[in-house]
């Protein structure tokens, strides 16, 4: 039978194949040839290699033999007054340093600050307790670029001792609480002012403080958000602007600005309205220094920074100002009281014990509350033990009848009554009501 042709394949025809037998003489020499080449290839390059010097290295090469590694690492600075680390006493036994160590200047405050920033609170012997919370507070957030300025020096000698970086102020101020509003309050005040224009010369950031206050979280990250201010303040605002974390709209603060929390950045403008702050509260020692904070900067005021809506051009037009949230920058009012930050479900920044009764006594009583206080373990150790008691309130008094001013004097009045009660058994039975 005849067979019947294929159809060639679409796209032409195709060349008949051929039968794998017949291919496998050439295969088997072309490997071969291949394999030859590689290996006469190897052979010359090994030959080859061994007479290629290596190039030179841009680093030396170390070697546990005959280098030592600790030499190739940058020497550590030799630790001084200056940059010991905070909470490290002194060697026991040593000499307290001369007094002209402990003057302040730039390499001072060199040695302490970080990214170009210092962290600077002051304050006299009777507030050694705030100061010794500022600085833990700080350090327990990971804030070491601190300083204090002592005012006497009792308080100069028990920070040293203490390992708190220190320097003296010169100011020769008593060691006992002044009170607010006296002269040596104002006096304190117009230190503040000088301190000022002697750090920023140095050219570093200032975030100056007051005593009377803690933070609670780290502000530096917050504070690096606005970088061309020439200044961010704190205030007296009560009622917020914002609802975020962002500067206080301006326009909107009625508040007083605070000098409790204020950042300075060491710019010209800066410095001018630092130098004028100085001449105005000498010229007159009846001038609160915040009053003439406030008079300054609002002498030139409410021409926006351009692209940054949340800074005003104050003091002289070209300042550049901020005003802190008090949400999360807070007065006593608004963490104590209002407790804005919650309210906003915002973490704070820090508490300034303002709007507080009572002095010193009563700021100490706040924070000590919130549970924001380091005491001396002698704080808890009373002699005589701890009386306390719990207060209650008939539910009649709270929910029958009509709500007046004598009903409520009445409900005031029966808790008081439990109080003076556990006082008094207190004090005869020689403890402490807790």
């Amino acid at each position: 039978a005849t067979p019947i042709p294929r159809p060639p394949p679409p796209g032409g025809e195709m060349a008949p194949c051929c039968p794998a037998e017949s291919t496998k003489p050439a295969f088997i020499g072309i490997f071969g040839a291949i394999v030859g080449g590689f290996a006469v290839s190897a052979v010359f390059f090994l030959l080859s290699f061994s007479s290629i010097t290596a190039p030179a290295l841009p680093f030396p090469v170390v070697t546990a033999t005959t280098t030592n590694l600790s030499a190739l690492s940058t020497p550590a600075q030799p630790e001084t007054m200056y940059n010991r680390p905070i909470w490290k006493s002194p060697a026991r036994g040593s000499r307290m340093p001369s007094p002209r160590a402990f003057r302040l200047t730039r390499d001072m405050v060199r040695a302490r600050a970080r990214d170009g920033v210092i962290v600077v609170t002051f304050g006299n012997y009777a507030f050694m307790d705030f100061i010794l919370t500022w600085v833990r507070h700080l350090t327990g957030l990971g804030v070491d670029n601190l300083l204090v300025g002592a005012m006497d020096t009792k308080l100069l000698r028990q920070l040293y001792l203490t390992g708190v970086p220190v320097f003296d102020m010169g100011s020769r101020m008593v060691t006992e609480d002044v009170g607010w509003g006296s002269p040596t309050f104002h006096k304190m005040g117009r230190e503040k002012v000088l301190l000022i224009n002697e750090l920023l010369p140095f050219g570093y950031e200032l975030l100056m403080c007051d005593t009377d206050m803690v933070w609670l979280k780290n502000p530096l990250p917050y504070l690096a958000r606005y970088p061309s201010a020439d200044l961010l303040t704190s205030s007296d605002q009560v009622i917020p602007t914002v609802t975020d974390d962002s500067l206080e709209n301006w326009r909107e603060v009625t508040g007083a600005y605070n000098i409790g929390i204020f950042h300075w950045r060491p710019t010209e403008p800066a410095k001018r309205l630092a130098k004028d702050w100085k001449d105005l509260v000498i010229s007159d020692d009846k001038i609160w220094d915040q009053n003439a904070f406030n008079d300054l900067v609002h002498t030139v005021f409410g021409q926006p920074v351009q692209g940054e809506d949340e800074l005003v051009y104050s003091y002289d037009g070209k300042l550049k100002l901020g005003v802190l949230p008090a949400s999360i920058f807070c007065s006593g009012h608004t963490y104590f009281v209002q407790g804005m930050h919650q309210q906003l479900r915002l973490e704070p920044y820090a508490v300034h014990t303002t709007f507080q009764y009572a002095g010193t006594e009563g700021k100490r009583h706040r924070l000590r509350e919130a549970m924001l206080f380091f005491d001396q373990p002698s704080y808890y150790d009373s002699p005589g033990g701890f009386l306390s008691f719990r207060p209650n309130i008939p539910k009649r008094m709270l929910l029958d009848g009509a709500h007046t001013v004598e009903s409520h004097f009445a409900l005031v009045n029966y808790q008081m009554k439990q109080i003076r009660t556990a006082l008094a058994m207190a004090s005869l039975l020689k403890r402490t009501l807790a």
